[in-house]
């Protein structure tokens, strides 16, 4: 903010509200805490100018605030977990102390008190898993513990035979394998899963029987088997429901994300395939070569900074762009007096209704040097040479990146209207009659009524757009496959301007000289730029912090 704006803001608003402005922009935390201050009187008084003002610099002070908070968020959680577990051996130390002898074998035993006590189900139950737990460490779950530090020693052995037939000798070679290191990496994240789910189950048999003194010495009776089987559909039937999805979460979600975290540490690419030539760890290497800026060589560096910028442009402009094109798109055709609604709607579903694989690959040679629209323009003799809207390369293919945002547009203002539509109906009409009779314009209808009505409602959505937009694989991968090339980047894996960051980690695994590694460093990355600015947007979302002003 320059001088001259705080001489006019001090001039309108006096020399204490001035101050605070000023407290703001030299301390961004004590900032946010001054103008917190504000009372409604005050703000109102202010012009649109300086709303604008503090309004924006109020957003914008508050981010560290947030950030902080953020890894605030995460120490104290950190801090909760150890302090659990440390809760969590007390009580077995505890319950090992004060049980019965029946509780203490059980610690050995898994079941044991349940059975003993009457509760056989449940106890055989516990039995039967620390069976298939124990047969199955020895039998290959241990082999496969044992083999995670080294990844595997020996790889693919070559044997060479010397045979002689009818006096002729010839050297046959043959392929021995032995240690496959993707193999060892998947079923030893699987057994490090099946040790912990062992240790809860050891846990929850613990508790079982400790719950099971204190009801029995209160002098009440104990489940049957029959009143777990019933509880199974009566009172936890909520439980028997969420088992299966849980599993399945576990299995093909939370399993593969710690496997891709895993590779990241690794050295795992075409040279070193798991099979032939083993794969080792190779600790943070993998992120030191993302992260590093080099003078010579391939600077992944340079490339993950100049991706991650254009993916942050693109998703901020794909977002808005359809957000309010949508919106007003929908006004237009809500408005009374308008006709054939129904006609307007189901011609922009129809871009939906049309697979994004069909139109956008059509869209994209339509617009190629060879494509409809540079023939047509050649035929009317309005451009003397094909324009390169995918090959041009000049100005950081400037023209590229607006053409894939318009594309966007196109594809996205259906889904919008369709939202906007819904929540626009649900807009109490006499806030318009009212606005009306005071004399509001239609601009002032707008900001004062619709548009905080919107944002309210559809905040949440916002940020899901915006983080599902820098993941946006489809229209960028079909429209351009990240064309053009960026030259200056060629090393890193065929960098394309266009390219964002999960079409470039696509283009790692996909190359001719793929690199797992660095493709899961690139994933981590991704992951944790998505979760900050999420989080970070998310508490400051209206919808979340003035929730009541809506009630």
């Amino acid at each position: 903010m320059t001088p001259a704006i705080l001489l006019k803001i001090k001039g309108k608003m006096g020399g204490q509200t001035a101050r605070k402005f000023r407290q703001g922009l030299s301390s961004p935390q004590k900032g946010v805490e001054s103008m917190k201050k504000y009372s409604d009187l005050e703000f109102l008084r202010l012009s649109k100018w300086q709303k604008f003002v503090y309004k924006f610099l109020s957003f914008f002070v508050a981010i560290p605030k947030a950030i902080l908070n953020f890894f605030v968020g995460i120490g104290k959680g950190i801090a909760k977990f150890f302090a659990g577990i440390g809760r969590e051996l007390a009580d077995v130390v505890t319950t090992f102390v004060k049980g019965d002898w029946k509780t203490k074998v059980s610690y050995v035993i898994m079941g044991f008190g349940s059975i003993a006590r009457g509760q056989v189900l449940r106890g055989l139950m516990f039995l039967l898993f620390e069976v298939v737990f124990i047969v199955y460490m020895i039998t290959t779950g241990g082999y496969w513990l044992s083999m995670l530090p080294s990844l595997g020693h020996q790889g693919r052995e070559t044997i060479v035979e010397t045979v002689t037939k009818f006096g002729r000798t010839t050297e046959i070679e043959t392929f021995q394998y032995h240690d496959n290191s993707f193999k060892i990496l998947l079923y030893g994240v699987l057994t490090i899963f099946f040790i912990v789910a062992f240790i809860y189950t050891w846990r929850v048999n613990i508790k079982q029987n400790k719950t099971a003194e204190k009801i029995l010495k209160s002098g009440k009776k104990l489940k049957s088997g029959k009143d777990d089987l019933r509880s199974l559909v009566d009172d936890n039937f909520h439980r028997t429901l969420l088992a299966l999805p849980l599993t399945g979460i576990l299995v093909f979600t939370v399993m593969p994300l710690f496997f891709m975290i895993l590779v990241a540490f690794t050295n795992y690419d075409y040279q070193h395939d798991g099979l032939i030539n083993l794969f080792s760890w190779n600790g943070l290497n993998g992120f030191k070569q993302m992260l590093t800026w080099s003078s010579g060589g391939v600077n992944y560096s340079a490339a993950f900074g100049e991706i991650l910028t254009w993916t942050l442009i693109w998703a901020f402009f794909a977002t808005f762009t359809n957000y309010f094109l949508g919106m007003f798109v929908a006004m237009m055709i809500n408005k009374k007096g308008i006709r054939l609604k129904k006609l307007w709607r189901t011609i922009l579903i129809l871009t939906i209704a049309i697979p994004q694989f069909i139109s956008l690959l059509y869209v994209s040679k339509m617009f190629s040097d060879n494509g409809l629209i540079n023939l047509a323009l050649l035929d009317m003799g309005w451009i003397t040479k094909p324009i390169g809207f995918w090959s041009d390369p000049a100005n950081g293919a400037i023209l590229s990146k607006i053409m894939v945002i318009i594309i966007n547009i196109w594809i996205g203002i259906p889904y919008l209207m369709l939202v906007a539509t819904g929540i626009l109906m649900n807009i109490p009409a006499d806030l318009y009659e009212s606005a009306k009779i005071d004399g509001a314009s239609g601009w002032k209808q707008f900001s004062k009524i619709t548009l905080p009505y919107m944002l309210f409602i559809t905040g949440p959505y916002l940020l899901t757009q915006f983080t599902g937009n820098m993941n946006n694989f489809n229209v960028i991968y079909l429209l351009t496959g990240g064309a053009p090339t960026n030259a200056k980047l060629s090393g890193a894996s065929a960098v394309g301007h266009t390219d964002l960051l999960i079409t470039w980690l696509f283009k790692m695994i996909n190359g001719t000289e793929p690199k797992y590694y660095l493709a899961s460093v690139v994933g981590i990355l991704v992951f944790i730029v998505v979760a900050v600015i999420s989080l970070v947007v998310y508490g400051i979302l209206p919808s979340v912090k003035n929730e009541e002003d809506f009630q």
